[in-house]
């Protein structure tokens, strides 16, 4: 088929499955395999190849810079002593285990070898796309160690094909290819992060920095290639370096335009990749003779065990070498979690790649013993962990019974309430450094006062729906009601509590305790103490509009506005950089931020 005929096809099978995934409440990736495998009926559809190049070359380097980008790097730090040994050492378990498999069923060792490292990582895209369910910080170890892994499987992969062709393979040369993967990978990233921050900072223009966020992922691989490094781990850091320097080196405008399109286009190219895995397991169950495939299916069904075994196995291993937690958790809840864990390592796109980079042929050493086997069990794994483990990990997930964790609520909450009352703290000095009159300084301090009792209330209001909820459960277990239950006006009581008095009485007063980032007075400094009193001064209502034109009050606000939403930014960002405050929570509260930012400053036109 030509290739506008291909991409009308997949943009249509996208749309389709968008639309059915919710009526027949499966996940879309789920939804996109199986169309692709019906699709694969058509004789014609099934010619429809998956470069492997394009899948490394284009696909992987734009979804894993994406992946980087709304990553926590807090997740990271913190349970980097489970991130490593998972990405590296599990790897090559898990793949020399899948090697032991296939020579159980008569295939050449290189050739099993091969195979391993091609299953070997969980895909960052399948779980990125059905791990949502997942608990928060489980989702973030998943996430990065499947972000990580594709370096050391592409590395045992290369150790393998060169086996395969009579390379000769020394322990001083697998160490070399490590350490030049793992070394020159983080260096490219590095380097490559480090030019687009020296450029982004020299710029405003929404274009150009867009333009050049999206040339970072594909210069990081390049550079990687060239050095014989790993692209996949150069993609990564340098995706985590410019999600951690990107709010103080992009504008508003341009996180706005960036927030909108790379999630869209990473949704048609993980769209395009799932249905284009259905498309090829047809093809290849189609290249393989009748009497194989029956060999060929125990194969994959006894290395999709195994993946999930050593999985698991691995785990408990990994334990002794994991930071001590107060309170522990109990042998059941932690098995429990393993468990889960097990079931949401799937694989994806990726391995189907490094199966289909096997060389059919060469004009020195040959064709690869077992080529069509490698991608046919492949493929086949890749199934089973889509349509087995995919459906599967719901129930998995509520037979954990993982506690309800509202950690990020609760970040989130007093992030907003701090840089809110910051920016109040902050108000007269930026007001008469702006050159702002009293009349805006009283409508815009009532506008904050009115953000934070909402920030209060909105606080309030979710510890009592946690506190009536366990009051109900308590009841259901008890079978009688609570007779001093709080009932639903948990907000209208929490606001009307703390809200602004219109019925002239005294001016009401916010106490909030900061945090030592935040303690901010007249000369950028708090001298004296621990607490601050926040005063909501009356507004005045007697406005000369001989003197003070609507244009010129318009002005005055808007500068104002903007210097507060500079002064919330650069809070919101000493708390990431303490640890109190989750990244991802700080990309919330920042997009909306810019929201109110451009806004105010209106959308930026382009020639």
């Amino acid at each position: 088929m030509e290739g506008l005929e291909v991409t009308v096809l997949i943009g249509l099978t996208i749309l389709v499955g968008t639309l059915l995934a919710p009526r027949v409440r499966l996940a879309l990736p789920l939804v996109l395999v199986i169309i692709g495998l019906l699709l694969g009926f058509v004789p014609q559809l099934r010619e429809i190849q998956l470069p492997p190049e394009t899948v490394l070359l284009l696909f992987l380097p734009v979804m894993l810079f994406w992946e980087s980008l709304t990553t926590s790097l807090r997740s990271i730090r913190r349970d980097f002593r489970y991130i490593l040994p998972m990405s590296t050492v599990l790897v090559v378990a898990s793949a020399f285990a899948v090697a032991g498999v296939g020579l159980l069923f008569g295939m050449p060792w290189e050739t099993a070898l091969i195979l391993g490292a091609a299953v070997a990582p969980p895909d960052a895209t399948a779980v990125a796309a059905l791990g949502r369910l997942l608990p928060r910080r489980m989702f973030m170890k998943l996430k990065a160690e499947s972000l990580t892994n594709d370096g050391t499987a592409l590395v045992l992969y290369a150790i393998a094909v060169s086996l395969a062709l009579g390379g000769n393979i020394t322990p001083l040369s697998v160490t070399m290819s490590v350490l030049t993967s793992y070394v020159g990978g983080i260096a490219a990233g590095v380097v490559i992060a480090a030019l687009g921050y020296l450029l982004l900072r020299r710029t405003s223009s929404t274009i150009v920095i867009n333009v050049t966020l999206l040339l970072i992922p594909f210069s990081a691989f390049l550079v990687a290639e060239i050095v014989h490094a790993s692209g996949v781990l150069a993609v990564v850091v340098a995706g985590l370096i410019v999600a951690y320097v990107s709010p103080r080196v992009t504008t508003a405008s341009s996180r706005r335009q960036a927030d909108a399109a790379w999630p869209f286009g990473v949704f048609l190219l993980n769209g395009a990749l799932f249905v284009l895995i259905g498309l090829e397991v047809q093809f290849v169950a189609h290249e393989i003779s009748a009497a194989a495939i029956g060999r060929l299916v125990l194969i994959t069904l006894g290395v999709w065990m195994t993946l999930l075994v050593v999985r698991y196995l691995f785990q408990v291993m990994n334990i002794l070498f994991q930071r001590r937690t107060v309170p522990r958790p109990s042998p059941g809840a932690r098995a429990r979690s393993m468990a889960v864990s097990t079931v949401a390592g799937m694989r994806g796109a990726v391995s189907l790649a490094i199966a289909l980079s096997v060389p059919a042929a060469s004009a020195t050493e040959g064709e690869i013993a077992g080529r069509d086997e490698i991608v046919f069990v492949t493929a086949g794994v890749i199934l089973l962990s889509l349509l087995v483990q995919g459906p599967l990990l719901p129930a998995i997930v509520r037979w954990a019974r993982f506690p309800v964790d509202h950690r990020d609520d609760e970040e989130y909450e007093l992030a907003e309430r701090t840089i809110s009352g910051a920016a109040l703290a902050a108000l007269d000095d930026l007001a008469t450094e702006h050159g702002v009159g009293q009349e805006i300084r009283d409508k815009v301090r009532a506008e904050g006062y009115q953000m934070l009792e909402f920030s209060n209330a909105r606080a309030l209001a979710r510890e009592q729906a946690i506190v009536d909820a366990e009051a109900q459960a308590l009841d259901v277990l008890l079978d009688e009601p609570d007779p001093l239950g709080s009932g639903g006006n948990t907000m209208s009581e929490a606001a009307g509590d703390g809200g602004p008095r219109d019925d002239g009485s005294d001016a009401a007063q916010t106490v909030l305790r900061l945090p030592d980032a935040t303690r901010i007075g007249a000369d950028g400094e708090n001298p004296d103490g621990e607490v601050r009193t926040l005063q909501m001064l009356a507004t005045s209502v007697d406005v000369d509009v001989m003197q003070r034109s609507p244009l010129l009050r318009h002005e005055e606000h808007t500068r104002l506005k903007l210097a507060l939403i500079d002064r919330k930014r650069e809070v919101l960002l000493g708390l990431r950089r303490e640890g109190t405050v989750d990244d991802l929570v700080v990309r919330r509260i920042s997009a909306r931020l810019d929201l109110e930012q451009v806004r105010l400053q209106g959308i930026e036109e382009y020639d």
